[in-house]
């Protein structure tokens, strides 16, 4: 998600991806060449990443699957120093789409008996949701997977967003917090509704997601998606860096202007301990792998049926927007055009993803933008998957 100001980045970095109304999705399933509709022209999807860069992102890149044929954009720099393009092979930082991961690992373990996603959270985190109104016994792990658990989201804690969001964040980058404090953030703020009541988006239900994970298997989240859907895929670019500040290489920079405001001094923002995100959005990828990661979760590799149905039963997001829909771990919107996709984004300091699909895998995108104050992510999907791209417009 393209997130332009500090204060979007409280509520929503590490988080859901909603520009202009298109939600952050999922990818698509080669097809065989016998079954391939005509080749799709991409040139709008260029044009629209041509006009991101123009608007003042430093670079963007991504692919998109279309009936089993691989196209490849890019346009800006990969690194403002040295003017270095943006490779396809490039590595970055993910955000929420993590919590599609999470969320996978949790229904697999549903689909072998380990849990209940009717279990209430503290069955398995005793005392640990509590205070301020919190009751743990009142909230399922379905609730912490589509965002209806009513739970605060830590993110949005005044003390911890300029902490981590804005200059203090030079000071502080390389902190490491754990799940327990991050949830204890979150303890400290009343709850945004009753359990089931309504929707709101939380950093902090994946964070409980994670720990659960680990209660459940005596192993970390990390270590669970490592052995189940990283190395089956055969992610290669796709890593759970912990508390490592450093990007895997080939990688470029990424960049933040730390403020509110559009304009100003450009930070470098690339290093920095994931631990803040944790299980909510510390992932590290590139676009190939989160097209087959996508293009397998939709086209019934990864879960098995009644497991996918659970994660593919939505709740609406937002009443004026009913088009956009949360499922577990998972968002479907319907654009404009009328083609639905399911995915989701992701956005944390100086780096916004989008990895969507159409529900029968054939036709995917996933993309990112190394800056995260400006830009137009829904630009490019529209681009895509509706053949929609905005007008030309003079450079800055």
């Amino acid at each position: 998600m393209p997130v332009r100001t500090s204060r979007r980045v409280r509520s929503a970095a590490l988080g859901v991806a909603l520009a202009a109304g298109i939600t952050a999705t999922v990818c698509a399933a080669p097809a065989s060449a016998r079954e391939a509709p005509p080749a799709r022209s991409h040139g709008a999807t260029q044009r629209a990443m041509d006009a991101a860069v123009r608007d003042g992102v430093p670079g963007v890149v991504g692919t998109a699957v279309d009936g089993g044929r691989v196209w490849r954009g890019d346009a800006g720099v990969a690194d403002l120093r040295t003017g270095r393009e943006r490779g396809s092979e490039d590595r970055y930082r993910i955000g929420s789409i993590t919590k599609t991961f999470v969320a996978t690992v949790v229904l697999q373990l549903e689909a072998e008996g380990r849990l209940s996603l009717d279990d209430t959270v503290d069955h398995w985190l005793p005392g640990v949701v509590r205070g301020n109104g919190h009751d743990g016994t009142k909230i399922t792990l379905r609730q912490l997977l589509n965002h209806t658990s009513g739970i605060s989201n830590y993110t949005e804690d005044e003390a911890f967003g300029q902490r981590v969001f804005g200059p203090d964040f030079l000071k502080h980058r390389y902190d490491t917090y754990t799940p327990r404090q991050l949830v204890g953030i979150a303890m400290r703020h009343a709850p945004d509704f009753e359990p089931g009541a309504s929707w709101h988006y939380s950093n902090t239900n994946f964070v409980l997601a994670g720990m659960v994970v680990e209660k459940a298997t005596g192993h970390s989240y990390a270590a669970e998606i490592e052995r189940r859907i990283l190395r089956p895929l055969h992610l290669g670019a796709t890593s759970l860096p912990g508390t490592d500040a450093r990007m895997p290489q080939p990688s470029g920079r990424a960049y933040s202007k730390l403020s509110e405001e559009t304009t100003g001094r450009t930070y470098d923002v690339t290093a920095l301990n994931p631990s803040l995100a944790g299980s909510a959005g510390e992932m590290v990828s590139n676009s190939a792998d989160l097209n087959r990661f996508y293009r397998s979760l939709l086209t019934g590799k990864l879960l098995p049926p009644r497991q996918m149905t659970e994660m593919t039963t939505t709740v609406v997001m937002d009443p004026a927007a009913p088009g956009d829909r949360y499922g577990l771990g998972l968002i479907v919107n319907k654009l404009p055009c009328g083609t639905e996709v399911w995915g989701h984004g992701g956005g944390i300091h100086g780096s916004s993803t989008e990895a969507l699909t159409t529900k029968d895998g054939r036709h995917s995108l996933a993309f990112n933008f190394n800056g995260d104050w400006s830009g137009d992510s829904a630009a490019v999907v529209l681009a895509e998957f509706c053949g929609t791209a905005p007008a030309d417009k003079p450079a800055k």
